[in-house]
C-alpha cells in the first residue's frame, strides 16, 4: 500500500478567502470521515516564500495533491466545498 497523500494547503493569514477555503476543507474532510486520506501541511505563504516558489502558487486559498513525489492536482481559489469534493474525488472515502 502506498504511503497517504501529501495535502498542502497554500493560505495567507491575512485573506479572507484562505478562511473561508479552510472551512470548506474541513467540511470535505469531516463528511465520512476523510481526516486519515491525507497528510495535511498547511503552508502560510508570508513564512514559506521558497514553498510557494517551487509549487508555483500564484494565487491564494491553492490546494495541492502530492502523491509518488509529483503533484497529482491543484485546485486554487476553491469555491466551495463542492469544488473541493471534486479537486480530491479519487482519495476521499
Amino acid at each position: 500500500m502506498s504511503a497517504r497523500p501529501l495535502l498542502l494547503f497554500f493560505y495567507s493569514s491575512t485573506s479572507g478567502r484562505s478562511r473561508r477555503a479552510e472551512g470548506f476543507l474541513a467540511q470535505v474532510l469531516q463528511r465520512r470521515r476523510n481526516h486519515e486520506s491525507f497528510r495535511l501541511r498547511q503552508v502560510d505563504v508570508d513564512a514559506h516564500p521558497d514553498l510557494v516558489e517551487r509549487f508555483r502558487v500564484d494565487e491564494v486559498p491553492t490546494l495541492i495533491v502530492v502523491a509518488d513525489k509529483r503533484v497529482q492536482a491543484r485546485l486554487s481559489v476553491p469555491r466551495g466545498s463542492a469544488d473541493i469534493s471534486k479537486a480530491l474525488a479519487r482519495w476521499l472515502n
